[in-house]
């Protein structure tokens, strides 16, 4: 299964925990368990319920980050993207690749269950 995994960042791709204000969305696609391809991108500037819109227009599945309030979860689960909250400040590369193979602990969980795509850890 294919996903592309949104994750905020800094410059040195480092999990942001500001989510909002964020300098870069790493985005990763994935293959299974592997990595296929990462990529750097600027976020438009901020404004409320702008970010999920604009990561689901670029087919992402999943956003992975340190904290997120509960309107911006539901506003990504509307737009098909699962939110997996609670992360540590690692390097997005490492992130992911824990996500996939189930060792990445989060403390909260919100996936959208009528998306056509599964989630981890349900």
């Amino acid at each position: 299964m294919t996903k592309k995994i949104a994750l905020p960042v800094n410059e040195t791709g480092i999990l942001d925990a500001h989510f909002g204000h964020c300098k870069f969305f790493a985005l990763v696609n994935t293959d299974g368990d592997k990595v296929i391809s990462e990529e750097k991108v600027v976020p438009p500037p901020h404004e409320p319920g702008l970010l999920p819109q604009w990561l689901g227009g670029k087919g992402v599945t999943d956003i992975i980050a340190g904290g997120m309030g509960q309107k911006a979860i539901q506003l990504f689960n509307q737009n098909g993207v699962n939110a997996f909250v609670g992360a540590p400040q690692l390097n997005a590369i490492e992130l992911v690749k824990g996500h996939l193979d189930g060792t990445l602990n989060f403390t909260a969980n919100y996936c959208n269950h009528d998306a056509d795509h599964e989630c981890g850890g349900h």
